[in-house]
C-alpha cells in the first residue's frame, strides 16, 4: 500500500508540476550500518539481550528444578503440602511469563532510547543535504513497520492550508513538533 502511495505521489509530482523538482532517497539501513555509534548501539543491545536471556534461563532452571522436586514427592505427601507446592509452581510460571514480557519491553525501550539521538542526527543531516543540493523531496525507500515515506519535503509544496480553506475551515497555527524514535519528517 505504501509503495503504491509513493508511486502515485511521485507520478503526481512529475505530471502536475511544470517546474523541475529534484527528488532523492536516503537508505536508512545503509546509513546506520556505516555509523560507528550504530555499531556501539548494536553491541549494547546485544549485551542487554544476553543479560536478559541469562536471567530467563536461570528462572527457567529454577522452575524446572522445583517442578522435578514436586514430581518426585512421595505419594504419602499431605494434600496441603502438595497444594502449596502447586501454588508455588503456578506463581513461578506466572512470574516467568511476566519477566518475558518485561524483558521484551525493556529491550524495546533501550533500543528506542539509544536510537532516538541517531534518528534525529541522521534526519537533521538529511535535511541539510537536501537543502544544500536543491532537493524538493527525500523519500524513504524501505518503508517498513510504519516508518515515514517522506524524510524531507520543501514546505512550499504543502497544500494543506489551501485544502482547509476550500473546505471552509480556517487553519489553526501549527502545533509544536514532538520528538519521536521514528525517522522524523523534515520540513523547511
Amino acid at each position: 500500500m505504501r509503495t503504491l502511495l509513493v508511486i502515485l505521489f511521485c507520478g503526481t509530482l512529475f505530471s502536475a508540476q511544470a517546474q523541475t523538482q529534484k527528488i532523492g532517497f536516503a537508505d536508512w539501513e545503509y546509513i546506520f550500518s556505516q555509523l560507528p555509534e550504530f555499531k556501539q548501539i548494536d553491541s549494547d543491545l546485544k549485551t542487554h539481550a544476553d543479560q536478559l536471556q541469562n536471567q530467563m534461563k536461570a528462572k527457567q532452571q529454577d522452575f524446572e528444578a522445583k517442578y522435578k522436586a514436586y514430581q518426585n514427592m512421595p505419594a504419602t505427601t499431605p494434600d496441603a503440602i502438595r497444594a502449596d507446592k502447586e501454588r508455588e509452581l503456578q506463581s513461578l510460571q506466572e512470574g516467568f511469563q511476566k519477566f518475558q514480557q518485561d524483558a521484551q519491553a525493556s529491550l524495546s525501550k533501550k533500543q528506542q532510547d539509544l536510537m532516538a539521538p541517531i534518528y534525529l542526527k541522521v534526519g537533521k543531516t538529511i535535511e541539510e543535504v537536501a537543502k544544500e543540493n536543491g532537493y524538493t523531496f527525500i523519500i524513504n525507500p524501505q518503508v517498513v513497520g510504519g516508518g515515514d515515506v517522506l524524510l524531507y519535503h520543501d514546505e512550499t509544496y504543502n497544500i494543506s492550508d489551501l485544502v482547509l480553506k476550500k473546505l471552509g475551515v480556517t487553519p489553526a497555527p501549527p502545533a509544536p513538533a514532538t520528538t519521536t524514535a521514528n525517522p522524523p519528517v523534515k520540513k523547511n
